[in-house]
């Protein structure tokens, strides 16, 4: 197993300890919210480290192909699940539900049409948009300024959801044109 494999599957692990700094953080422990965060930025670092790795020194796998975006999905959901739906999170590091809900909605839907492509055609290959990995940045960005507590984190919300439901649509546009390519 290459070094960007063990990458993407140390990032799988940290999301544990995520949940659980998440999980425990409130007001009166304050100290949480920035353990939190460097777990969260050192999965962010090691998401760029594997995938530099897998380019550079030509370790790009099957089990890359389907680890790294589980990882970044695990990741992202986590954060977003816990920094809207956890009562006790602090309001200056909130994000709304309504953005948890679009950025799950994308998820869902993306993952329904790769199942429906894979039942009908024994097959998928799915290669990521360039709107797809801007989405992803902004949505780690989010989850980042959210627990720095920025007075700009509502810029990104917005940001963030846009980009989401645009690279929603991309994914569905893309995953039609497959279903409807004669085979």
């Amino acid at each position: 197993m290459g070094l960007a494999n063990k990458l993407t599957i140390a990032r799988i692990l940290l999301v544990p300890f995520l949940l659980t700094a998440l999980f425990y953080y409130r007001a009166e422990y304050d100290f949480l919210r920035f353990v939190a965060l460097g777990i969260f930025f050192i999965c962010v670092l090691t998401d760029a480290v594997d995938g530099y790795v897998a380019r550079r020194f030509s370790q790009k796998t099957e089990l890359g192909k389907i680890l790294d975006p589980l990882a970044d999905k695990l990741l992202i959901l986590t954060a977003f699940l816990c920094l809207s739906m956890l009562r006790y999170i602090p309001v200056a590091s909130r994000i709304p539900p309504w953005l948890t809900i679009i950025v799950l909605s994308r998820d869902a839907i993306v993952l329904l049409g790769s199942v429906i492509i894979f039942i009908i055609f024994k097959n998928i290959n799915i290669k990521p948009s360039l709107i797809g990995k801007v989405t992803t940045f902004f949505q780690m960005a989010t989850v980042i300024v959210s627990l720095l507590q920025s007075p700009y984190r509502n810029l990104f919300w917005f940001v963030t959801a846009i980009l989401t439901v645009t690279s929603c649509f991309g994914y569905v546009w893309r995953g039609t044109k497959v279903l409807n390519e004669p085979h």
